[in-house]
């Protein structure tokens, strides 16, 4: 058994290791997406695949990992795996995520006792699928690129020329594309040589004692919270404008969560089935989805480990939009950063003081791509932007920050997209009158507008502008996203996940949606009406339609006779 003080020690040294993983990814990174983003998934594992030390970026990833070690070993057996191998997974039903949501992943050996794994997960540029830049119309796995089911990129720590080989001669980036899987490589050997280190000064058998008790804890903490929690069974439903292919077809996703004394079940069964374009998921993601909603309602407060979900059962529909099996397509994975809120519609009806009305729900991505005029080179930029999150019984909710999937990422700065690309940021802010009215209101939007300089493609990664983001307990819904293609031109068109072939001078703005607000709109107390007036969150009229409140300017003022006299009329 290992003592407290020792076991604390070997604790954050590998929490410190993960977070050296992620330095060491982004200095070595040549894309955006990783090194400004912090589009990545980070971990050190146990033997099982068992994640016991995380550096946050993308949440889903995580977890993510997990399953996807578990079912490379599996696939490779441990027995097979030597000191310095490095292996490449990116077959989406085994790893959790899309082909260019690479999983590379090592072994962690002492002595020829396998202890562990390193992971990193990040967003490469190009892997041969049948659109640069993202692929949102494919109708089976065979169009969305290649598959690596667990392939060696290192062998005994001598690079596997011919798999690079394979990447570079199949990549429209190939140098980013190399480049970063190398980067991954470089975080993970980080990650092995660290761990080995902790096993050369702590004892190997005392490494493993501490990582086993670091999960034990972790379920101890899950389990205790969840005695916390009120028992009962919830259903709820909300939609994905489409899959891509039938572009009016609403998709189903519907979550029942039952929780019992010692379980907390999330089953997906009634969710759309033969769908036919890429946003199904591979059951990896599913499971990490709900995992992430269990997580911030139970142990929000402490490092990710896999104990902190030993109380949690995911239940899937194999062939729906929730469980994908070949060779269903799965590329634009935007199911997975809309359904956690379905998880957390059902538990609002059985305990609304704990959970947040919806956010903007979507991570309302653009991504541009063409040739830039400035070097005669192949460019791709993206980015994510912030959504408003929903009021709460303590509060309001707050103003365009990252959505919940991605707790450690930022947005791509302004200077950074100007210096890449051949686009010019001619406005970027938050954005009145997006957020749901309520007693706590919802947090604004943001709007970023590009203008391209050169012709380009504009691909805009948003899959919810149908389904308002919900209220709780009274409040009112907020504005969901949209695409703006050239606005206040004749040529305006407002859109949604879409592939754009933009000419230079044409303008594409990206508005998030805001969050719902909770309780009465009319019960909010006019002082905090007219502050939202002033810091430009709330209009003049839409403080008098929605929450009643009359103001006047110059000076900033409430007429509260006009208020009071609005109000009681309602």
């Amino acid at each position: 058994m290992t003592d407290a003080i020792t076991l604390e020690v070997i604790r954050h040294a590998l929490l410190a290791t993960a977070e050296e993983m992620a330095r060491n990814l982004c200095r070595t990174a040549y894309n955006t997406v990783v090194y400004e983003i912090h589009d990545y998934g980070i971990g050190l594992h146990d033997a099982n695949g068992d994640v016991v030390a995380d550096a946050p970026g993308i949440a889903i990833f995580t977890r993510g990992n997990d399953y996807g070690i578990c079912r490379a070993v599996e696939h490779i057996g441990a027995e097979n795996m030597a000191p310095g191998d490095v292996f490449l997974l990116n077959y989406p039903y085994w790893s959790s995520a899309h082909t260019l949501d690479t999983l590379v992943f090592a072994p962690i050996h002492i002595d020829e006792q396998l202890i562990g794994f390193a992971s990193c997960r990040i967003h490469v540029l190009d892997l041969k699928q049948k659109n640069p830049g993202y692929v949102l119309d494919s109708t089976d796995m065979y169009e969305e690129g290649m598959f690596f089911p667990g392939s060696r990129l290192y062998r005994a720590g001598v690079p596997n020329q011919e798999i690079f080989d394979i990447v570079r001669f199949n990549s429209r980036m190939p140098e980013r594309t190399v480049g970063d899987l190398q980067a991954q490589v470089s975080a993970c050997v980080t990650g092995v040589r660290r761990t080995r280190e902790l096993a050369a000064q702590h004892g190997t058998g005392v490494l493993v004692a501490a990582m086993g008790s670091i999960n034990d804890h972790g379920e101890r903490l899950a389990r205790l919270a969840l005695a916390q929690l009120p028992r009962g069974t919830w259903s709820a439903t909300d939609i994905v404008d489409s899959d891509g292919i039938d572009t009016e077809r609403e998709i189903l996703l519907k979550a029942t969560v039952t929780i019992t004394e010692d379980e907390f079940v999330v089953d997906w069964t009634g969710s759309e089935r033969d769908v036919r374009g890429p946003i199904n998921l591979p059951v990896g993601q599913t499971i990490a989805l709900s995992s992430l909603v269990f997580k911030a309602l139970t142990t929000p407060d402490t490092p990710v480990v896999a104990g902190n979900f030993a109380p949690l059962r995911v239940i899937t529909d194999p062939g729906s939009v929730m469980h994908a099996v070949p060779p269903m397509p799965t590329f634009t994975l935007w199911t997975g950063l809309l359904a956690g809120e379905v998880i957390l519609k059902a538990l609002a009806q059985g305990m609304p003081e704990r959970i947040p009305a919806c956010s903007g729900g979507d991570v309302s991505s653009m991504m541009g791509l063409g040739t830039n005029p400035r070097t005669g080179q192949p460019w791709l930029e993206a980015t994510n932007e912030a959504v408003g999150f929903g009021g709460h019984t303590g509060g309001d909710g707050e103003d365009g920050i990252m959505h919940m999937s991605e707790p450690g990422c930022r947005n791509n700065p302004v200077e950074v997209l100007e210096q890449k690309s051949p686009m010019f940021i001619e406005r970027y802010g938050y954005v009145p009158d997006t957020a749901g009215p309520g007693r706590h209101r919802g947090g604004v939007g943001v709007q970023r507008v590009y203008r391209f300089t050169a012709p380009s493609t504009g691909i805009a990664l948003v899959y919810r502008t149908k389904s308002a983001p919900w209220p709780i307990d009274g409040g009112e819904p907020a504005s969901p996203a949209r695409i703006v293609l050239n606005p206040g031109t004749d040529r305006e068109v407002v859109t949604r996940g879409s592939y754009n072939s933009l000419e230079a001078g044409d303008v594409l703005a990206n508005v998030t949606g805001g969050g719902g607000g909770y309780g009465s709109a009319f019960a909010r107390e006019p002082v905090k009406v007219l502050e939202d007036v002033i810091d430009g969150f709330v209009s003049v009229e839409a403080a008098r339609t929605a929450y009643g409140v009359v103001i006047t300017e110059q000076p900033w003022a409430v007429d509260e006779s006009a208020t009071a006299h609005l109000r009681a009329a309602q």
